[in-house]
């Protein structure tokens, strides 16, 4: 069964909620999605805003859903499982956003034999590009998966992985962006450093590194390889990758998803 057929329910509407929505909504017009949260501007806002239906009851949204996205923030997500537990019932699929939460953990607080998916999307949904890995609980079933993954591909790209490896995942894609920020900052100091105004300097470095990536999402080359291209001989680029190894680039951010990979693990004990 694909997505369309399914009505959707989210309870919590943050950023990351309100992101999948939108984003969910502009590939599928046609779906039908609900939401709760205790914020009730926030309702009203997406109410007037996309046509959904809201509630301030948890047990509403799930109630008039097939899928229910656990969108709350991790500290609060026991206390939410123990009031929604007795209206997910055998016919609803969880999915659970809950960075540092397990799937054990989750199916611990919920009725025997309920079908958990966890996800760890980033902050790129909200502009439709985020990057989300997918894994599934001990009840999930083939048609689950599949679920899942059309609702996150549409807000970008999604994979399926063994939840061993989320904490790996939280380190790379969940805090990478907080990596490339700096990144396209420094590149754009640089460009004024050399003259260019702000505003320019950071449209060109952003397009850069968007550019990038693009190329080796689309072209399927090795990043070393796609590097090559643009490395002439004695020529500029070389000059500033020599420049970039000597401050020894490549260890610093791959120390920062070890240790990233590392603080989730502890977080998730």
């Amino acid at each position: 069964m694909h997505l369309t057929e399914k009505r959707i329910g989210f309870i919590g509407t943050g950023k990351m909620g309100e992101s999948l929505i939108r984003g969910i909504l502009a590939a599928h017009s046609e779906i039908t999605l609900n939401a709760s949260d205790v914020y009730k501007p926030a309702l009203e806002r997406l109410n007037n805003e996309l046509g959904i239906n809201v509630s301030t009851d948890n047990t509403e949204t799930i109630g008039d859903s097939d899928v229910v996205v656990l969108a709350v923030k991790p500290q609060i997500l026991k206390d939410v499982l123990v009031a929604i537990k007795d209206s997910i019932t055998a016919d609803k699929l969880v999915i659970s956003i809950a960075a540092g939460v397990s799937v054990t953990a989750i199916e611990d607080e919920l009725n025997e034999g309920t079908r958990v998916v966890r996800v760890m999307p980033n902050i790129a949904a909200t502009v439709a590009e985020a990057a989300s890995a997918v894994c599934a609980g001990k009840n999930a079933t083939e048609d689950d998966m599949e679920v899942a993954l059309e609702m996150f591909q549409s807000i970008g790209s999604a994979i399926t992985i063994p939840e061993k490896l989320m904490d790996a995942v939280t380190g790379l894609s969940g805090s990478g962006p907080a990596y490339i920020f700096p990144v396209i900052e420094a590149l754009a100091d640089g460009a004024v450093h050399e003259g260019l105004d702000r505003a320019n300097a950071i449209t060109l470095a952003a397009q850069t590194v968007l550019g990038a990536a693009k190329m080796v999402l689309e072209t399927g080359m090795h990043p070393g390889e796609l590097k090559d291209m643009v490395t002439s001989p004695a020529g500029t680029t070389i000059r500033g990758i020599h420049t970039l190894e000597e401050s020894g680039i490549r260890a610093a951010f791959m120390n920062a998803v070890i240790e990233s990979s590392k603080r989730s693990k502890e977080l998730g004990k």
